[in-house]
């Protein structure tokens, strides 16, 4: 059995976390595999969305804490924390829009992989807890920087530091998640989504994406520059003259994210 699966619907990869057992917990195969399965996806030009999910009752329960503590050498979750910091950024960095779908817990690591995501969709039994200080350990696999991006700096310090499980509805009403559905809705409703960003101008959507990004530390002079070289670049592609003339003939436009 493979502890990451991959499979495309139409131009959306769903990637899934497979280790239900062990409620995805990420040991080192896991990590190697999903960093494969990103690198796949950034390098196939007929991916223009991602979903990522876990298999069976849980999203990701962060680090397989069996595998820490059955090595023997000091530290032993070193390799461990190169492997996962890269996936984290390696997930971050990919140019098409991401969405986790969580129906479960989302724990540690885990919770990090879904906030490196653009959109995090979950059902209300679906559990929050950034975990790290419950081992005596600080925020890690950019836990630090995504979170309080997402939820603000003093939410971020109460969730790390208290340790405190959040259900679907608190992390809605925090802003961790976008949206809550039904558990018998939720892979309906996230891959309807998925298909309606996948459709759009990959390429604008991608630079749009980096631009965001990097908003979050460049002052206005910087951000307008870096607007101007992508807009160049958007300007040549397949999928602006196609929006154009879409907008001119009052129609629908049909991108082909070229």
């Amino acid at each position: 059995m493979a502890v990451v699966e991959c499979r495309d619907q139409g131009a959306v990869r769903v990637i899934t976390l497979n280790r239900p057992d062990q409620l995805n917990a990420l040991n080192t195969e896991t990590l190697v595999a999903m960093r494969a399965a990103l690198a796949d996806a950034a390098h196939d030009s007929g991916v223009r969305c991602l979903v990522l999910t876990g298999a069976g009752r849980g999203f990701c329960a962060g680090a397989d804490v069996d595998e820490w503590a059955s090595k023997k050498e000091t530290p032993p979750e070193h390799d461990w924390v190169a492997e996962a910091t890269a996936m984290v950024q390696e997930l971050h960095a990919l140019s098409v829009p991401t969405l986790a779908m969580i129906d479960g817990a989302a724990v540690g690591a885990g919770l990090d992989l879904a906030l490196a995501c653009d959109f995090r969709l979950a059902t209300a039994r679906s559990k929050f807890i950034c975990a790290y200080t419950n081992i005596g350990y600080p925020p890690d696999c950019g836990g630090s920087w995504l979170m309080p991006r997402i939820i603000g700096l003093e939410a971020a310090k109460r969730f790390a530091y208290t340790g405190e499980v959040w259900n679907g509805e608190m992390a809605l009403a925090k802003g961790l998640i976008s949206e809550l559905h039904d558990r018998d809705a939720l892979e309906t409703s996230i891959m309807a989504f998925a298909q309606q960003l996948a459709s759009g101008p990959t390429v604008a959507i991608g630079h749009a994406k980096r631009l965001f990004h990097l908003s979050q530390d460049n002052d206005l002079g910087t951000q307008l520059a870096l607007e101007s070289v992508a807009g160049k670049a958007c300007a040549r592609t397949a999928d602006h003259r196609e929006g154009l003339r879409a907008a001119t003939e009052r129609r629908a436009p049909n991108f082909q994210g070229k």
